[in-house]
């Protein structure tokens, strides 16, 4: 069984459920299967949940009774098929506890509630003017108090909070791109500093990862066991899902594309730290542009009016960025082998949709196959909050998806 159950760990293919194992050594295990195989489903009754997490029906009345208990699963009542007595149905509690999910950016911290169902019970995007750690850390469990009293008639239990932030970690001074940065983290442990402003148990992640976990668990990634998500926060970072799962790195800072040095299709390369991708297709850079033509775009809502507008400021950005990332979309394919490469992040979808559009042509890469199931290039669908849905899939990550390995993962099922 264990080596089926690996098997199915590595597919990544969508609808598959993990297995469970009876030995009571593996019972944290178990809970975790039974709350995967009842979210993926809807509802179920003990049977249905035995047959399907392949546990025995003792088994699963234990595991049950336990997390109905604890609030964790609800009873809905009996389903009425075929003679007999019909089977009482379970469903995983939308008003029992709960996990926040917080994106802390050069500009903004972006938060969301999700409940146990995956769906979005409450979000918010604040402004931030100080992002040194005593400020965010002032910040943090205001918001986080915000955000569970927004969601009315109910006294909001959290599992954990997921919080993310932009890197590298551990590591200052890479490019010139200083804003798109949080300065004065380094050296800090963030997470034990976050958990005790939060007073919750807390998850750190990279934030172009948690956006790619984000758009796996509930955008366009759903489709794609195995790709990349450029993502647009103030500076430009990568995620990289592989076999359904985030790949990290060794401290985490995978996928620091930002810091790359690329040759683009039409203008003149720059070399060293003045070079880096970000100073050029980030929204720090199209805000530099911006400002230099007197234009002020705080948020997304700005740079949508603008482009709306047709302004010439962002479509000369669009296309000097869509010069730089064509040949970085075709360096991550010959590097990942990606199914497809996703856009996504904090600018508006038309936005999002030019850059596509202006790659063309792109550079040959492995991916130029005759025969392709999907783009190279798509647009996310998760909007300005991917990261911080990927930050509170954090901790459900921990409660509700089966794992046999002590690196954190993604779920197969939907």
């Amino acid at each position: 069984m264990e080596r089926d159950l690996s098997k199915r760990e590595r597919s990544g293919a969508r609808g598959s459920l993990a297995i469970g194992s009876n030995p009571e050594r593996n019972r944290l295990h178990n809970r975790r299967v039974v709350l995967d195989v009842v979210r993926s489903q809807g509802h179920l009754g003990r049977t249905e949940i035995a047959r399907r997490a392949h546990l025995t029906p003792q088994a699963v009345t234990n595991i049950v009774d336990e997390l109905v208990a604890e609030n964790l699963l609800i009873q809905l009542g009996r389903l009425r098929s075929g003679r007999g007595q019909p089977p009482i149905q379970f469903a995983v509690n939308p008003d029992g506890p709960m996990t926040a999910g917080i994106e802390i950016a050069a500009d903004h911290i972006g938060l969301v509630l999700l409940d146990l169902s995956g769906r979005v019970r409450a979000q918010s995007v604040r402004p931030v003017a100080d992002t040194s750690p005593a400020g965010i850390l002032a910040d943090l469990r205001e918001a986080v108090d915000g955000l569970r009293q927004s969601v009315p008639g109910i006294a909001v239990n959290l599992l954990g909070v997921g919080v993310v932030m932009p890197g590298p970690f551990e590591i200052e001074g890479m490019s010139s791109v200083g804003p798109a940065t949080l300065p004065g983290w380094d050296g800090l442990d963030a997470r034990t500093l976050a958990s005790e402003a939060i007073g919750e148990a807390v998850e750190i992640e990279n934030d172009a990862t948690a956006a790619a976990v984000g758009e796996r668990l509930y955008g366009a990634g759903r489709d794609f066991a195995n790709f990349g998500f450029v993502y647009f926060g103030v500076g430009l970072g990568l995620g990289i899902i592989q076999e359904g799962r985030p790949l990290r790195g060794a401290f985490g800072n995978a996928g620091e594309i930002g810091h790359f040095v690329v040759t683009p299709r039409n203008r003149q390369a720059l070399y060293g730290p003045d070079g880096a991708l970000e100073n050029f297709a980030s929204l720090y850079a199209l805000r530099e542009k911006l400002a230099a033509a007197g234009i002020v775009a705080g948020d997304v809502a700005d740079l949508q009016v603008l482009h709306d507008a047709g302004n010439p400021v962002l479509l000369d950005w669009i296309a000097e960025a869509a010069d730089y990332l064509a040949p970085t979309v075709a360096a991550l394919e010959n590097l990942l082998d990606p199914q497809t490469i996703i856009f996504g992040g904090a600018l508006p979808d038309s936005v999002i949709d030019a850059i596509i559009a202006a790659l063309d042509p792109m550079p040959v890469s492995v991916a130029t196959r005759r025969v392709r199931t999907a783009p190279r290039v798509i647009r996310g669908q998760t909007g300005q909050l991917t990261a911080a849905l990927g930050a509170a899939a954090l901790p459900m990550l921990e409660t509700v998806t089966p794992r046999l390995h002590l690196a954190p993962g993604l779920p197969t099922t939907p």
